[in-house]
């Protein structure tokens, strides 16, 4: 991410007990522009907010509505202590940063540019992730048609992989989708070129 966010009308929840910090955090959220919610309860996974802030020093396993380090939205822990305990707790839901307690009004903004950007970074590469597991799992699909080409046209696998390569290049479609169209008959064996 090169460019900081705006974020004007963002939804933000504070996962925070209310007290004066908390009083001075949602005032400098609402500078920045964000619609701000403060509760001690857990969040609803209905209502997921844009960004969530939460106390990472009494936070509990069920306060966050998902498992493990996978949050669908960035999360920024608030944070006074140095217990090994809680800071893997924070790490455990997903947190893409810190906020330091006591809260400086100036530590903020940064933090949540962090935070959007570390989380957008995860995104993208659990989805790079998946398309290439997608394109492994396919892998077979591949070999098949290529031994199909080899079989029906008498030539060997290196000159049919390059018919099968060429023939998606030419189609613009990913190598496992021609082949899986040349198994199922849908795809006329490609010609020699």
């Amino acid at each position: 991410m090169r460019e900081t966010p705006n974020f004007t009308g963002w939804r933000v929840t504070v996962l925070h007990r209310p007290e004066a910090a908390t009083e001075r955090l949602t005032r400098q959220l609402k500078l920045l522009g964000f619609h701000v919610t403060v509760q001690w309860a857990a969040l609803d996974a209905k209502e997921l907010p844009d960004i969530i802030l939460v106390d990472a020093d009494q936070g509990w396993d069920d306060l966050l509505p998902w498992k493990g380090a996978k949050a669908p939205r960035p999360v920024v822990a608030l944070l006074g202590s140095e217990a090994p305990g809680r800071i893997a707790w924070a790490m455990e839901q997903g947190t893409c940063t810190i906020i330091s307690k006591p809260i400086a009004a100036s530590a903020v903004y940064p933090a949540l540019v962090m935070a959007v950007s570390i989380h957008r970074e995860r995104e993208a590469v659990h989805l790079r992730l998946q398309h290439l597991e997608e394109r492994i799992r396919l892998r077979p699909l591949v070999y098949a048609a290529v031994q199909k080409i080899m079989a029906a046209r008498q030539i060997d696998e290196e000159h049919a992989y390059s018919m099968l390569r060429n023939c998606a290049m030419q189609k613009r479609l990913p190598m496992e989708q021609v082949a899986a169209s040349i198994l199922g008959g849908a795809e006329p064996l490609p010609e020699a070129g």
